[in-house]
């Protein structure tokens, strides 16, 4: 793998995004209108209940985290749709960038993206809604990490599922994060959903993330072994999902499926 092939990745991306006031707004404004409306939403469910319980760490710290996990995809899967809207796939892969050294462009574009949308949601969360993170500890690590692999599986996937597909495919790729959430229990408790859905949910790393945070916001303690399984489960999600692109770009370039690439052709 060539550092120089990377960074020629990350670096068409910076000036992308540097070039053009369309690309620079959405890394600010959606982090800023989710924690401002689900930041507000905690304060007025903190003042209407008498359980004692602050929603501020439970709940402002779920949308927190699970923008973060979407940031990771969609830094990953918009990178890859610049070059499939500007028909540059192509020219890209006649040169000898490795798949391995475009993949790890795409993450790391990804991370830098990412960074940008994170510190606005932890200044706006903490500054303005008095989140505090040592009430999750170290165990904040972990979580970040486990959704940072998680995010990075899903949006491989997402490219994979666009370059087998099409263009038009990528419609398959937003609701992604919307069916996932149901089974992850963001929001909610595990025990909430039926039998079927937990055993859907065991699957899923972010499932254990949420799971644990809100064990310590009740003052309680994340099994280890759940972390690790979530760790685990990120992993190989990561190999997983690196394994289908392998395999869906060595297809598309087996059958001339990369030579037809565009919005009409679904091949």
């Amino acid at each position: 793998m060539s550092f120089h092939r990377v960074l020629a990745i990350l670096l068409r991306q910076y000036y992308l995004i540097r070039g053009s006031f369309t690309r620079v707004l959405p890394l600010f404004v959606w982090v800023v209108v989710d924690i401002v409306l689900w930041g507000f939403m905690t304060k007025y469910l903190n003042t209407v209940t008498s359980s004692g319980l602050d929603f501020v760490p439970m709940i402002l710290g779920a949308v927190l985290l699970w923008d973060f996990f979407l940031r990771i995809m969609q830094g990953v899967t918009m990178a890859f749709f610049e070059d499939v809207w500007s028909r540059n796939f192509l020219n890209i892969f006649a040169t000898p960038l490795l798949i391995s050294e475009y993949v790890t462009g795409l993450v790391l574009s990804s991370m830098a993206t990412s960074c940008v949308g994170l510190v606005t949601m932890v200044v706006l969360a903490t500054g303005v809604f008095g989140l505090s993170f040592m009430v999750y500890g170290a165990m904040l690590v972990p979580f970040v990490l486990v959704l940072f692999l998680f995010g990075i599986a899903l949006g491989i996937l997402g490219c994979s599922i666009v370059l087998r597909f099409g263009p038009a495919a990528e419609w398959f790729i937003w609701p992604i994060p919307a069916l996932i959430a149901p089974f992850a229990g963001v929001f909610y408790p595990l025990t909430t959903l039926p039998a079927w859905m937990q055993y859907v949910a065991h699957f899923l790393p972010p499932a254990y993330v949420f799971e644990g945070m809100r064990t310590l916001v009740a003052g309680g303690n994340v099994p280890a072994g759940a972390m690790v399984s979530s760790l685990c489960l990120a992993v190989f999600d990561v190999v997983l999902a690196c394994v289908v692109f392998t395999r869906t770009y060595r297809h598309a370039v087996r059958t001339g499926l990369i030579a037809r690439y565009s919005a009409e052709n679904l091949g």
